[in-house]
Order: C-alpha cells, then sequence, then structure tokens
C-alpha cells in the first residue's frame, strides 16, 4: 500500500502505522529543503550585482575562469565565459524556477529534473576540484534531487491536486 491514490491505496476509516505514515511523509522534508535552498540560491544571485558581472571580485566570470583549468569538462567552463552575466542570469533565473517549482509541486519530475542538471553542471565545473570529493557540496546536491526526479510530489502538491482534479472529472 502506497498512501498516494494508487493501487493498494488506504480507503477511508483504515489507519496507517507510524512507519507507513513516515514512508508517505519521506521525501516532503528534502522537498522543502531542496525548494528553498534554491529559490535563496537563485535570488541571492539575481540580487548580487557582483555575481552579475562578467569581471571584478565575486563576479561569475571571475569564478570562472577561477575554475576553469581545474573543471571535468573545461568545454562547459569555456561555454560559460562567451557570455558570463548570461550564464549568471541563467543559473539564477534557473535555480529560481527549480525552487519554486519544487516547493509549490507543480511539474515537480521536471523540476527536480532541472536542479539536478544543474546540480550536475556546478558539480563538473566549480566543485570538482573539491579534495576529498565529500567536501564539494554539488555532489550532494545532485543526490538529493534524484529520489524527487524519481518520485515526483505526491503530497502537498499541485501535481497531487491537479491529478485528483482530473480523476474526479472523469
Amino acid at each position: 500500500m502506497n498512501g498516494y491514490g494508487e493501487r493498494g491505496s488506504y480507503g477511508l476509516g483504515e489507519r496507517r502505522t507510524l512507519k507507513e505514515q513516515a514512508g508517505v511523509y519521506a521525501l516532503l522534508p528534502l522537498r522543502i529543503f531542496l525548494g528553498v535552498t534554491f529559490v535563496y540560491a537563485g535570488l541571492d544571485k539575481l540580487t548580487d550585482s557582483a555575481f552579475l558581472s562578467a569581471t571584478g571580485n565575486g563576479s561569475i566570470g571571475e569564478m570562472m575562469r577561477g575554475v576553469r583549468d581545474s573543471s571535468a569538462i573545461p568545454a562547459l567552463v569555456d561555454l560559460a565565459l562567451k557570455s558570463p552575466e548570461g550564464f549568471g542570469y541563467a543559473i539564477a533565473i534557473g535555480e529560481l524556477l527549480v525552487g519554486l517549482g519544487t516547493l509549490v509541486g507543480l511539474w515537480a519530475r521536471l523540476a527536480a529534473l532541472g536542479g539536478a542538471l544543474i546540480s550536475l553542471s556546478l558539480w563538473l565545473t566549480v566543485s570538482w576540484q573539491a579534495s576529498p570529493y565529500y567536501y564539494g557540496n554539488d555532489l550532494p546536491y545532485l543526490m538529493a534531487w534524484l529520489p524527487l526526479v524519481l518520485a515526483g510530489a505526491p503530497l502537498f502538491s499541485a501535481d497531487a491536486f491537479l491529478a485528483a482534479r482530473r480523476r474526479r472529472s472523469m
């Protein structure tokens, strides 16, 4: 039984054990943490004029030039360096949209895939040189997104609301 409204769901009056309830709500804290973190990261970048510059202390351009030779895929860094400001805006807006989609639970799997791709690209470029590898923060974020890619947002989400609405109208 899964509690998500699919085959094997709980009917009215059925009681769940504490273990079953924990399983139903297990991804909610992860979804809230990743959603809030990515919204914050996106807003932080969008409101930092130094970050959204091609040159200067704290700029995306300087950061990319600093990691170019130590990244796993220097070609990704070279691509970002063609337009550092554009890349900075793309990352910031991407983080903001991923975070909002995750929090609201709208197209949750797609939002989680976007978060995983952002984390993967940052791991392969910015935090690749971290040694040992677990000192870098982008790899754990990548791994944290994967359960949400697989499961989506089955509770307290726009996706669940829309799915229930579609079932009622059939």
